[in-house]
């Protein structure tokens, strides 16, 4: 029987998936990074759609605050958040990127991305200020809708 650590076993399926991620961009290298983000917008899209169907509307500061009861407060917290912008900071990847690559960052928060696009607008711009992917301090992300 082979011993597994079990502080190195996942937590939930986003860490589940995060493994999932990492093992396809260390064995394939860059040339995964299209398959990973295109995965990815999938899922942002099927989860958008889903969002969508449960809120009263779909402006940024509704979709926002929806967004942001998925995550644990003592890791994310909400910057700001309007009808044109919502900005987050993070010091915790649910993926486990962390010290991976601001590539791999950006192909999956296509997730993130096009679930905006699909609840909100698809004019959402995705600004990945920092990323601990890339090994900043902490991930800060902006959504921003221009009109």
């Amino acid at each position: 029987m082979i011993k597994v650590n079990d502080d190195e076993l996942p937590k939930n399926s986003i860490e589940v998936q995060g493994l999932l991620i990492k093992s396809i961009y260390n064995r394939f290298g860059r040339t995964s990074l299209s398959i990973i983000k295109d995965v990815c917008r999938k899922q942002g899209r099927a989860l958008g759609l889903k969002i969508i169907e449960k809120l009263p509307n779909n402006r940024l500061t509704t979709v926002g605050e929806a967004f942001s009861k998925s995550f644990d407060p003592k890791f994310v917290k909400i910057i700001s958040i309007s009808d044109e912008k919502f900005q987050i900071q993070g010091t915790k990847c649910p993926f486990c990127l962390e010290n991976t690559s601001r590539e791999l960052c950006e192909a999956t928060m296509a997730i993130d991305h096009e679930y905006f696009r699909t609840a909100v607008s698809d004019k959402i711009k995705l600004k990945i200020v920092k990323t601990l992917a890339a090994g900043d301090p902490y991930c800060d992300t902006i959504y921003e809708l221009k009109k």
